[in-house]
């Protein structure tokens, strides 16, 4: 990671500018811009890195700021905004993310969420980069789930079930491609068939090495494959034990997918970050933490039935976690979102796009001097 520094100046410009003041540029980078710099990183590399300075507390994470209400036709809507900074030998991070979505979005043919990210100049404080935040959101999230499978997965498998066919399907059946070759099938469920349907035309179009089976039931498509994925904006449990194979690894990605009696069940369950999950109570996980059903790490002694969190997965990059891969039940992987991935992966998008040429440069203050 480089230490952020704003642009250089854009010759011809110093004209609007009184005489000695210091321009504050902001780069602007569009999702095309975002993914032509993402191309040239290594996500899960990126992200490993990230989990690593986090268990070893090299991070910030403030509490996220959100914000609820319903839109003209009746849909939830939300806005999150997820602050954090990230320290490695290249230097510290600064940012945050502004992610927004509207469950009413895809019948308007746009995705549920969209925003942008920000990175801050270490020295005056000032953004420095706005870039289109989806595309980077997803990748870090599925960058997460291919991390969590690296280590906490079957030791093989070939198929993979996807529960949810939108932007977040398309970026894990990238990575899937790109980090796990052996797999060749994905056996996939949307509550909208014609997503599903437009997902695996999605995939034959970009030439992936998979074959798409479209299930009409979740549970069909979970039953199928010892690796699950879901990637849903559901707020409603409906994936219980029955619904999961013994030997399954489930990475729940979305809200909650999954029922209580799974996490009362799971030979193990992963987090990111125990305190994030504490303190959200709008998610399953959370729920179960504050009414004490799961526990955190180091309470095992005193469970009394409870499910004890085995760790994060940045606790088992560094060793201060075992590893449990499924035996005869399910191991679950619940990140929350850590904005600190974010940032991180947003000031590797910056340092291409600065070295490269990326990205239009807007004045913020302009004439008004």
């Amino acid at each position: 990671m480089t230490s952020l520094v704003p642009p250089r100046t854009a010759p011809g410009k110093a004209a609007i500018r009184t005489a000695g003041a210091p321009r504050e540029e902001l780069l602007f980078l569009d999702r095309a811009a975002v993914r032509a710099c993402a191309e040239a990183i290594d996500p899960v590399q990126a992200v490993e890195s990230v989990l690593r300075a986090h268990a070893a507390g090299h991070t910030k994470l403030p509490a996220e700021g959100y914000l609820p209400w319903i839109n003209s036709q009746s849909a939830y809507c939300r806005s999150i905004a997820m602050l954090g900074a990230v320290a490695d030998a290249g230097g510290t991070a600064y940012g945050m993310k502004l992610i927004n979505a509207a469950t009413s979005n895809p019948s308007h043919g746009r995705d549920r969420a969209g925003g942008c990210g920000i990175l801050f100049d270490p020295e005056t404080a000032r953004p420095v980069v706005l870039a289109e935040a989806a595309y980077l959101s997803a990748l870090r999230t599925a960058a997460y789930t291919m991390t969590s499978l690296r280590h906490l997965g079957p030791g093989t498998f070939e198929e993979v079930a996807l529960i949810g066919c939108g932007a977040q399907a398309r970026t894990h059946a990238e990575l899937l491609a790109r980090y796990f070759p052996a797999v060749r099938a994905l056996h996939v469920h949307d509550l909208l068939p014609e997503r599903a349907t437009a997902f695996a035309a999605w995939v034959r179009e970009r030439g992936l090495p998979f074959t798409v089976t479209p299930h009409e039931r979740a549970g069909h498509a979970t039953a199928a494959c010892p690796v699950v994925i879901t990637v849903t904006v559901s707020d409603t449990g409906y994936l219980g034990p029955a619904d999961l194979r013994p030997g399954s690894f489930v990475a729940h990605v979305s809200l909650d997918d999954l029922l209580p009696e799974v996490f009362d069940r799971a030979e193990a369950v992963y987090v990111d970050d125990v305190t994030l999950v504490r303190e959200n109570p709008r998610r399953v996980l959370g729920q179960l933490m504050g009414e004490g059903r799961v526990l955190p790490p180091g309470h095992e002694g005193t469970a009394r039935g409870a499910t004890v969190l085995r760790g994060t997965l940045g606790d088992v990059l560094t060793g201060a976690a075992s590893a449990r891969r499924p035996g005869k039940g399910v191991v679950v992987s619940n990140p929350f979102g850590m904005a600190v991935l974010d940032v991180a992966l947003l000031a590797q998008v910056y340092a291409r796009a600065t070295a490269e040429g990326f990205g239009a440069r807007l004045d913020l203050i302009g004439a008004d001097r």
